[in-house]
């Protein structure tokens, strides 16, 4: 018998019965109770002290935005998916325009140099977001690959504001990662941020050096 069979005999022979889990209380992760406009002030205020950028628009104007988000920073190649709602309807706004799209959901030898080179901004959506940290969360799919939000200079993020949650504890609670958890969710608290032994802030050294979140509200729709 093997040391790794004995020692899984003696636990199923434990003479005070089977292991239990501890009771925890996970109070202290939780239950801030903050109210819908108090979460969205909160992750804005932390995003942005970060140089992090929030833009508020409606559900249903949100890509009128990403225009003029584009034109004001002189983006002319955007990398993007196609089969989120997300991609499909920045697609459809940017279909006449003078901005080159550049298609995420290949294999990345294929598409390499664009990402790493000719790419100006990668566009991603959102699972949510952290109002305590200030954080975004997303779940990348072969279709919005994790290395759309972590290459390009800049790194636009389309957000629904009833999708922000007061603790990543209640991110992980209330969207059933103990069931179903992400292989590769991300955390982003603002631009991509270093500092050298000095402690000099720099920004975009391993990554976008600008955030741009595009924030909806849904009850702003007709």
């Amino acid at each position: 018998m093997s040391a790794r069979d004995n020692i899984f005999k003696r636990l199923r022979e434990r003479a005070d019965g089977p292991l239990t889990a501890p009771e925890s209380d996970f109070a202290v992760v939780t239950g801030r109770g903050w109210g819908r406009e108090e979460r969205l002030a909160r992750f804005e205020r932390w995003i942005t002290s970060v140089h992090g950028e929030v833009i508020h628009t409606s559900c249903d104007a949100w890509a009128s935005a990403l225009v003029e988000v584009l034109e004001a920073k002189g983006i002319r190649r955007l990398a993007l998916g196609r089969e989120h709602p997300v991609a499909a309807e920045a697609r459809a706004a940017l279909a006449e325009g003078g901005v080159v799209l550049i298609d995420a959901d290949r294999d990345i030898e294929a598409w390499r140099h664009e990402q790493f080179h000719d790419a100006d901004a990668g566009l991603t959506s959102t699972r949510g977001a952290i109002a305590e940290t200030g954080s975004l969360w997303l779940w990348p799919t072969p279709d919005e690959p994790r290395l759309l939000s972590l290459v390009p200079p800049i790194h636009i993020a389309v957000l629904d504001a009833d999708t922000v949650e007061d603790t990543f504890f209640d991110v992980i609670e209330r969207n059933g990662w103990a069931d179903d958890m992400p292989t590769n969710a991300l955390l982003i608290s603002g631009p991509s941020k270093t500092a050298d032994i000095e402690q000099t802030l720099a920004y975009g050294v391993h990554g976008p050096r600008e955030l741009v979140v595009l924030l909806r509200h849904r009850e702003q729709c007709p």
